[in-house]
């Protein structure tokens, strides 16, 4: 995918007959391809092991509520959230 970045790169620059263009698309392109490969990685990483990244509920996740100043312990199992 790089070759075909730089390929293009060369053609835009010879279009306006400038080496300072292709300096710049060759990097812009670099930059480019550089995040779209780091994105693609983090996904990939995600979807085959997701406890990578940690668990999705933090230890300092509180199991109580206070109602009127009284504590509520919640459900053990319960993990939270509003949208399950």
């Amino acid at each position: 995918m790089q070759v075909l970045a730089w390929m293009w790169c060369i053609v835009f620059s010879m279009y306006f007959t400038s080496m300072w263009i292709f300096g710049i698309t060759t990097i812009a392109h670099l930059i480019l391809l550089s995040a779209v490969a780091v994105t693609v990685i983090t996904f990939e990483t995600a979807k085959r092991k997701p406890n990578f990244f940690g668990s999705y509920y933090t230890p300092s996740r509180s199991r109580a509520i206070y109602v009127d100043g009284k504590r509520i312990e919640l459900d053990p199992n319960d993990k939270g959230g509003e949208h399950e």
